[in-house]
């Protein structure tokens, strides 16, 4: 039988089609490159010195860490940009009356609470509410503002505050973060401080705490990001904030991986930091400044009630020197009460203090305090308590200027105090001759908590400065709305600060922030409020996964 053609045909041809789609396929597979792309998951471990008290941004601010964490769990009203500017937040708009005595805001009607309730100006009217209670455990001068507004809710989206007289700083009491009525209805007031909402708070920020924490036993604190906030959604699934003792720990733990990480990093670390493999360092210039505060008042040295002794310790340090060496370059040195970018600073009717010895001694000798080594004024040694923080950087800096003073005979004893409480309460009571104070300062040039005389009782005017024509400019200024109409106010305030000279400005802080090479895609520009250096959070990653894609010409031939 003669072998039928056709199929022998149609096998050749079959196994002719294997044999091309195995060369194929070869040819496929030897095209193919792997790539790594960013993968979602992980968990991004931030450390900080110190550890939250209280997350209730109605209580938190005397803690410099509460308020960093605060200010990424809620919003107020409207916030703060990067500039300075009013924007909004929780608030899509307002309208002052022409009067300026009545605000509107309209809310957006599509922002929640982390649990998913929406807010209303319920919300707004409890929140503001609170700070009206004579019971209100927080700020003086918080409970003194909002006691003279009065509250009106026009609808779930709009609500009214009329004002006493015009106040012009109004919008920045507004950034104060909002509170769920549903979650804290029927508080007792003297009660707040202690209630266990402060434990695990629900916000409308862009990050949320995770329940089922102990963070206060355990020293960790785990945020999720908020999917309504970062709506483009995120690579990392949570932030967990880890809590040390001091910047020793930190350091190590950042060295020892566990920690990816470092905020708020002293300037005086930098130089055992600055080479550290597999890490980063990031700068901003903070809104905050370190000062030198006289104690003017009847408790402190009468030596500084002459403003000759207060120039004299003016001329005697060297700003300069001080940021160079003590600080590694991390700081701005300025004169004024107000930060150099600010519209109401007036640079040119400062007093400029550099160091210079023999005015300070000239200035010293007049107001009878002479000889060598310590000074002597009928015979009391010219000696001054010098309070501080015990804090890495606030040590070195008081440190230093211990040394330049005594350069011109004048001995300042170092008191170092152990926490934020007793460093407050100390400049409360007065109990100081000089106190090294960081102080961050309103985006308004409103400065009445700080330097009238009202604020010497209630208020932050620590050195007791009892000057009443300050007092009126501050008073007048804040009663008017255009920058044209209070520059002159301001201006008026700064000459007569100038004068008195109730403290030494001694520089801006800078912000340094050291990340491990790990994270990747991470970019950190200007940092105005804490939640600014998460501003390109949703490119940050941790994971990486590998992918098939076809290889270039180059490497696939």
């Amino acid at each position: 039988m003669r072998p039928d053609i056709r199929w022998q045909l149609l096998l050749a041809l079959t196994g002719l089609a294997l044999v091309l789609m195995l060369l194929s396929y070869q040819v496929q597979s030897a095209s193919l490159c792997t790539v790594s792309v960013p993968a979602s998951g992980g968990t991004f471990v931030e450390g900080v010195v110190g550890r939250p008290s209280t997350l209730n941004p109605l209580l938190s601010d005397p803690y410099p860490v509460d308020r960093e964490i605060d200010n990424l769990i809620f919003d107020g009203l409207v916030r703060y940009d990067e500039r300075g500017n009013v924007v909004p937040a929780l608030a899509k708009e307002w309208i002052v009356s022409d009067d300026g005595l009545t605000i509107t805001f309209t809310l957006y009607e599509d922002r929640v609470w982390h649990d998913g309730q929406p807010v209303t100006t319920a919300d707004v009217a409890f929140t503001y509410g609170l700070m009206q209670d004579e019971a209100f455990p927080g700020s003086a001068s918080l409970k003194t503002l909002w006691q003279s507004v009065t509250i009106n809710v026009i609808d779930d989206t709009t609500i009214s505050f009329t004002l006493s007289q015009p106040y012009s700083p109004f919008f920045e009491a507004t950034t104060r973060s909002i509170l769920p009525v549903h979650l804290l209805e029927g508080v007792d007031v003297a009660k707040l401080a202690t209630h266990s909402f402060n434990q695990a708070p629900v916000g409308t920020g862009p990050f949320m705490v995770q329940s089922g924490q102990e963070w206060q036993t355990t020293g960790r604190l785990r945020l999720a990001p908020n999917p309504n906030y970062w709506r483009e959604g995120a690579q990392l699934t949570d932030i967990e904030f880890r809590f040390f003792a001091d910047e020793a720990q930190l350091i190590a733990a950042f060295r020892a991986g566990e920690i990816q990480a470092v905020n708020g990093l002293s300037p005086t670390q930098l130089p055992e930091v600055i080479s550290e493999a597999d890490s980063r360092i990031f700068t901003s210039i903070a809104p905050r400044y370190s000062a030198l505060f006289f104690n003017l008042s009847e408790s402190g040295s009468l030596a500084l009630q002459s403003k000759d002794v207060r120039q004299g310790v003016a001329y005697a340090l060297d700003r300069a020197s001080l940021v160079d060496t003590v600080l590694q370059g991390q700081g701005v040195v300025f004169d004024g009460p107000y930060l150099p970018d600010h519209w109401a600073a007036r640079p040119e009717l400062m007093t400029a203090y550099t160091r210079q010895p023999e005015m300070a001694g000239s200035l010293l000798d007049a107001a009878g305090w002479v000889g060598a080594g310590t000074r002597i004024r009928e015979g009391v040694p010219l000696v001054l308590r010098l309070v501080a923080i015990d804090r890495v950087e606030q040590r070195a800096v008081a440190e230093e200027i211990v040394r330049q003073l005594a350069a011109i005979g004048v001995e300042a004893q170092l008191e170092i105090l152990p926490d934020v409480d007793t460093f407050r309460q100390t400049l409360s009571v007065r109990n100081f001759d000089l106190a090294l104070v960081e102080i961050a300062p309103p985006n308004d040039p409103d400065l009445y908590d700080f330097w009238s005389q009202e604020a010497m009782i209630r208020g932050q005017n620590f050195g007791g400065w009892n000057n009443r024509r300050a007092s009126e400019a501050l008073e007048t200024g804040r009663q008017l709305f255009s920058q044209a109409e209070r520059a002159p106010y301001y201006e008026a305030f700064l000459r007569q600060f100038d004068s008195d000279l109730p403290a030494l400005t001694l520089y801006q802080h800078v912000a340094i922030y050291m990340l491990n090479n790990k994270v990747n895609q991470v970019e950190i520009g200007r940092v105005w409020e804490p939640r600014d250096r998460y501003r390109t959070f949703p490119s940050w990653f941790l994971n990486f996964r590998d992918i098939a894609v076809g290889c270039p010409p180059d490497i696939a031939n």
